[in-house]
């Protein structure tokens, strides 16, 4: 099985070229102000302007069609991620509204926490599974916060739909994440940074190894 890759969170043109050299499968860009990883859509059409053969996704937490539509006119996305609380009518509207794919992330901690899986077949086109942070938890974030969840969870599972698995991830933990879920795609944002929402190109390049190695 090839493992496919995703790296998200990037804003500069030094660590989007990393992704791209080390053969990053996909790119995220963070349309969510509260997040250091954040970017404006001009400025992501103007990093990835030029950008082809790789897939470029957008993640939004909640979006109204307001910033939906601004930033499609800014950057051309592939795919609308959806990291928010989107019921799946909301997920089906995002779709039809912007003509593009979408992507739900689910917040796992334990095994109920997939139970919502099924309620979003009909209304998304792939699935992402990231750990949910702890209820005690201040600040933090709808998601690239840093934790992992037990990827036994995901362990021979059939989805319906392509999936990523994030959370957590980095160059010393992605061989065995894989491994033991099975995941066919992998997404990583902190785990390549030197400091929230500042790509580290060496980080990138091990973690796009590492990857590569488990093929």
């Amino acid at each position: 099985m090839t493992v496919q890759t995703k790296i998200c969170g990037l804003k500069d043109p030094v660590a989007l070229q990393a992704a791209l050299d080390g053969g990053a499968d996909a790119i995220g860009l963070v349309f969510y102000a509260r997040s250091p990883r954040a970017i404006s859509p001009a400025a992501a059409g103007a990093l990835v302007g030029g950008v082809a053969d790789v897939m470029k996704v957008g993640l939004f937490v909640d979006p109204d069609d307001d910033l939906l539509d601004s930033t499609l006119e800014g950057v051309a996305l592939d795919l609308v991620q959806l990291h928010g609380a989107e019921t799946p009518a909301r997920v089906a509207e995002i779709g039809a509204r912007t003509g593009l794919p979408t992507m739900k992330a689910f917040k796992i901690r334990h095994v109920e926490d997939l139970g919502a899986v099924a309620d979003y077949d009909s209304a998304t086109s792939w699935l992402l599974f990231d750990a949910k942070a702890p209820d005690d938890a201040r600040d933090a974030l709808p998601g690239g916060n840093g934790i992992t969840f037990d990827w036994r969870l995901l362990a021979g599972r059939d989805w319906q739909h392509p999936w990523m698995l994030s959370g957590g991830l980095d160059a010393d933990n992605v061989a065995e994440a894989i491994r033991i879920s099975g995941a066919p795609w992998v997404d990583v944002s902190s785990g390549v940074e030197s400091a929230p929402g500042e790509k580290d190109p060496a980080r990138i390049t091990a973690f796009l190894n590492a990857v590569r190695a488990v093929q």
